[in-house]
C-alpha cells in the first residue's frame, strides 16, 4: 500500500519577523527605532496607540515632533540623543505631545544601538504614558504640601514627628512659638528634653511613648519646660503611626499650653470653696436656735458653778466637789459640741488607725442599748470576715451612737433599729452621685430603723448644718452635717435611704484598709454619760512630774498662759512666759538652756509651728509641745520622725486640754519619753 505524506502549510518564523510580532503586540509601551540621526524608522502597535500616528504617518519623521515647542526650543531631543550615544542610555519624565496637540506624560527610555563592530546603528527608544501616575502623584503632592501648611500654619498647638525611639523629625511654628526650639535647635533631640528633671527620673517620656505603642495613643497633662527654663501646663496627645503593614514609623505628638485653663479652674475651685465656706459662716450665724442655747446652758453651769465654788471658799467651807464636777460637765459638752462645729467645718483634727468595725459595734452595743430604752428593738447584723479600715475611731463610735439616737428620736411609739456592716465595691458608674469619691473597696456601716421615714424635701437637706426637725433645744442640727464632713475627710462618703412610712436607713461607707498589719485591738466601750472618748493618749500618770528643767510658756491669752505656768511651776519645773513668737524668741536668745518649748500654734504675727523651726535651729535638740484647736496648723510640711508625723522632738495637744494631760506629756517629753 502506498502512503501519501501530506503537507503542512506552517512554515518557520524567522528570529526577526518573530522579534517584530512581539514588539508590535505591546499595547501598553511605544517601541520604536530611530536611526543615527533621531529619524523614527519602525513602529509599533503601542505607540500608535497613546501617540495617534500610524505607523506611515511618523516612519521617516524626526523623533522631536513628540515634544513640546519649548523643550524643542531648549534643544531637550538633541541632548537626549547626545546622552544615549554618549553614555549608552538616557531616561527621563517630561510633557509629550499626541498627533491630536494633547499632551501626556511620558517615562523616557533612550538606548544607543550598535554592531557586533561597535559601529551606531541607530537608538532604540521606549515611551510609556504615565499621566495617571503623575496625576496622583501630584495630587498627594499637593495634599502633603497642603497638609504641610496647615500643621506650620497651626500656631495654638505644637504639631511635630518622633521617630519610633523618639526623636524629634519634624517641628511647626506652634511648636516654635510654645517651647522657643527653632526647628534647627531641635530636631534630632530626644523630646524628654521637654519634661522636667522629675519626670525623666521617674521615667514618664518612656511610659508615654509604651502607653501610645501598646494602646495606639498616650494622652495626660503635665508640667513641660521651654527652652528658656520656665514652666507650662501642657495638654499632651502621643499617637502611634504605623504603615499599611502595621509596622511603626514613628509617633505623632500634639501639645496644648493650657496655663491659663489650669489657673481659671484653680480660681474656679477656689471661688467654690470660698463660696461654701461663706455659705457655711452664713450657717453658723444661725446659732440663734439650738446650738446658742445649748452654749448659753452650758456658760450659765460653768459660770454658777464658780461662783458657788467662790462663795463657799469665801465662808471656809470645802465641799465644793458637787460643783467642780458640773462645771467639769459643762466643758466636756461645751468640747463635744465644738468638735461637731469643726467636723461641719472639715477642720476638726482626725486621728486615722487601722479599726474592725465590727469589733466597734460589739463594744458599744451596751451602750447603744441602754440609749434607745425599753420601746426600741435593737438588732445587729454583722458581716464576718468584714474588711479593716483606716479612720479615725472616736469620730467612728460617735456618729454610730448619733445615728442610733437619731433613729430612736425617730420612733416616739417605739419600732426597731438594725446595725449593719458588709463589704462592698463600687465601680465609677457606681459613684456619679459621689463627686470626688473614688472607686474601689469600702466598707459599709448602717443604721436602719423602721420610723416614719422622711419626705422628699427633708431627705434634701439632711446634710445642711443646723438644719432639724427636733424643737429647738433638742437637737443641733449638726449630727449628719459631722456625719458627712467626717466620711468626706475620711475619703469615703455617706448615703440615705428613706421612704415615708417604711422607715430611714443611713450608710457610712469607708475605704478598706489594704495595709498588711493585723487591725488594731477593740478599745473598751465608751462611759455612759455619753461623753467623747480623749482627745489624746497620755501616758499613765506616774509619768507627770517625773522629768525637770526649764520650760517656756508661749500664749497670746494671758489667762491660758497663766494657768500653765501654775501648773508647771506646782510641779516643780522653771518656767519662762511670753505672749508672742518675738518675745519668744528674745527669752530664747538670752542664755539660759531651755528644755521645752510649750506654744501655742495661733499666736499673733509670728505663729508657733514658725517660732518653733527658728528655735529649733538654735536648738536643734529643743523639744517642742504645740497646744491648739486646730490641729493640721500645727502639721508640717516636712515628714516627722515621731508616730504623730509632725517633726523631730515635737508633739500636739489639742485644745481644751485636761491639766492631769498636759501634766504628764510634758513629764514624758521631758524624761525622755
Amino acid at each position: 500500500m502506498k502512503v501519501e505524506h501530506a503537507t503542512s502549510a506552517w512554515e518557520p518564523i524567522s528570529g526577526e519577523r518573530r522579534f517584530q510580532l512581539l514588539v508590535d503586540s505591546v499595547a501598553d509601551y511605544a517601541i520604536y527605532l530611530l536611526d543615527p540621526n533621531g529619524i523614527v524608522s519602525s513602529w509599533n502597535s503601542g505607540a500608535a496607540r497613546f501617540k495617534g500616528y500610524r505607523a506611515e504617518e511618523i516612519i521617516g519623521r524626526h523623533f522631536s515632533t513628540f515634544y513640546t515647542d519649548e523643550d524643542r526650543a531648549a534643544g531637550v531631543p538633541q541632548r537626549a540623543l547626545a546622552t544615549a550615544l554618549n553614555e549608552g542610555r538616557f531616561e527621563a519624565e517630561g510633557w509629550r505631545v499626541r498627533k491630536d496637540g494633547t499632551r501626556f506624560w511620558a517615562s523616557v527610555v533612550i538606548r544607543a544601538v550598535r554592531d557586533e563592530t561597535g559601529t551606531l546603528m541607530g537608538f532604540a527608544k521606549v515611551t510609556r504614558d504615565i499621566t495617571e501616575r503623575r496625576m496622583a502623584e501630584e495630587a498627594l503632592r499637593r495634599s502633603e504640601e497642603q497638609f504641610r501648611l496647615l500643621v506650620q500654619g497651626v500656631v495654638d498647638y505644637a504639631i511635630f514627628m518622633l521617630d519610633t525611639t523618639g526623636r524629634i523629625s519634624s517641628w511647626n511654628a506652634g511648636a516654635a512659638r510654645m517651647k522657643g526650639y527653632g526647628a534647627g535647635e531641635i530636631i534630632g533631640r530626644h523630646f524628654s528634653s521637654f519634661y522636667t528633671d522629675e519626670d525623666r527620673a521617674a521615667g514618664m517620656p518612656q511610659r508615654a511613648l509604651a502607653t501610645a505603642l501598646n494602646e495606639g495613643r498616650f494622652e495626660a497633662e503635665g508640667w513641660r519646660m521651654r527652652k528658656d527654663g520656665t514652666r507650662f501646663w501642657a495638654s499632651v496627645v502621643i499617637d502611634a503611626i504605623r504603615d499599611e503593614t502595621g509596622v511603626l514609623r514613628g509617633f505623632a505628638k500634639i501639645t496644648r499650653d493650657i496655663t491659663e485653663r489650669r489657673k481659671a479652674q484653680e480660681a474656679l475651685d477656689e471661688a467654690r470653696e470660698a463660696l461654701a465656706q461663706a455659705q457655711k459662716m452664713e450657717a453658723v450665724g444661725q446659732l440663734t436656735g439650738g446650738v446658742a442655747h445649748d452654749f448659753n446652758n452650758l456658760l450659765q453651769a460653768i459660770g454658777s458653778s464658780l461662783e458657788l465654788i467662790e462663795q463657799r471658799l469665801e465662808s471656809g467651807r470645802t465641799d465644793i466637789v458637787p460643783f467642780a464636777v458640773t462645771a467639769r460637765a459643762a466643758v466636756d459638752r461645751a468640747s463635744t459640741l465644738t468638735r461637731r462645729l469643726l467636723a461641719f467645718a472639715r477642720r476638726q483634727p482626725l486621728k486615722p488607725e487601722r479599726a474592725d468595725l465590727n469589733a466597734l459595734v460589739v463594744g458599744l452595743w451596751d451602750l447603744l442599748r441602754r440609749s434607745v430604752g425599753e420601746t426600741i428593738r435593737l438588732e445587729r447584723r454583722l458581716e464576718e470576715p468584714l474588711w479593716p479600715v483606716r479612720a479615725d475611731v472616736n469620730q467612728i463610735e460617735s456618729a454610730l451612737l448619733n445615728l442610733v439616737i437619731n433613729a430612736r428620736d425617730a420612733m416616739p411609739g417605739g419600732g426597731a433599729v438594725t446595725v449593719e456592716t458588709a463589704n462592698a465595691s463600687f465601680a465609677a458608674a457606681d459613684l456619679v452621685n459621689d463627686p470626688g469619691v473614688a472607686p474601689g473597696d469600702y466598707v459599709t456601716m448602717t443604721v436602719r430603723d423602721s420610723g416614719s421615714g422622711m419626705p422628699p424635701d427633708v431627705l434634701a437637706r439632711v446634710f445642711e448644718p443646723f438644719f432639724t426637725t427636733k424643737p429647738i433645744g433638742q437637737g443641733t442640727g449638726l449630727g449628719l452635717s459631722q456625719l458627712y464632713g467626717f466620711a468626706r475627710q475620711s475619703d469615703g462618703f455617706v448615703r440615705i435611704d428613706s421612704t415615708v412610712g417604711r422607715g430611714t436607713a443611713v450608710h457610712l461607707c469607708l475605704p478598706r484598709d489594704h495595709a498588711a498589719s493585723a487591725p488594731a485591738p477593740a478599745p473598751a466601750p465608751a462611759p455612759d454619760d455619753g461623753t467623747a472618748p480623749a482627745e489624746i493618749a497620755v501616758p499613765p500618770p506616774e509619768q507627770a512630774g517625773a522629768g525637770r528643767g526649764t520650760v517656756l510658756v508661749v500664749e497670746d491669752e494671758e489667762l491660758v498662759r497663766m494657768l500653765l505656768v501654775e501648773v508647771l511651776e506646782g510641779d516643780g519645773y522653771t518656767t519662762l512666759e511670753a505672749a508672742d513668737g518675738t518675745e519668744a524668741l528674745a527669752r530664747l536668745s538670752e542664755g539660759g538652756p531651755v528644755d521645752l518649748l510649750v506654744t501655742d500654734v495661733g499666736l499673733p504675727g509670728l505663729n508657733g509651728r514658725q517660732l518653733a523651726d527658728m528655735a529649733q535651729a538654735q536648738a536643734p535638740n529643743l523639744k517642742v509641745l504645740f497646744l491648739t484647736g486646730y490641729a493640721f496648723q500645727a502639721l508640717d510640711d516636712r515628714p516627722g520622725d515621731g508616730a504623730d508625723g509632725l517633726g523631730r522632738n515635737r508633739r500636739m495637744l489639742v485644745k481644751p486640754v485636761a491639766v492631769d494631760a498636759f501634766r504628764s506629756m510634758v513629764g514624758s517629753m521631758l524624761s525622755g519619753g
